[in-house]
């Protein structure tokens, strides 16, 4: 079972994150995910585009654009406002479940 929660996995959860700042390519996801994650995120380029490909199909992101690059294409994503929602609830059960062992001892 991946980490968080049976709807989002932590790669997803980071990839949801990542384009919260707006439309993204798989290469910028990447970058963006091991920042965000200082490192500790790093899938692969196919498992990657196995969780676009997921999150893509559960209409929580979706294509933008499509450009060519130097003769490659180059697609871009970006998060609808159902994956926001979703990518949301995660955080808060997240802070829910860590203030449960970051509160003071006693209270």
């Amino acid at each position: 079972m991946p980490r968080g929660t049976s709807e989002v996995s932590e790669p997803m959860y980071f990839v949801l994150t990542a384009l919260r700042a707006g439309p993204l390519h798989g290469h910028a996801i990447s970058k963006a995910i091991r920042e965000l994650s200082r490192g500790r995120v790093q899938p692969s380029v196919g498992t990657l585009y196995g969780i676009l490909e997921r999150l893509n199909e559960r209409g929580v992101i979706t294509v933008d654009r499509e450009e060519t690059v130097n003769g490659r294409n180059r697609r871009y994503f970006r998060i609808t406002p159902d994956g926001q929602a979703l990518v949301e609830a995660e955080a808060r059960r997240m802070q829910e479940a860590a203030a449960l062992v970051l509160r003071p001892s006693g209270a």
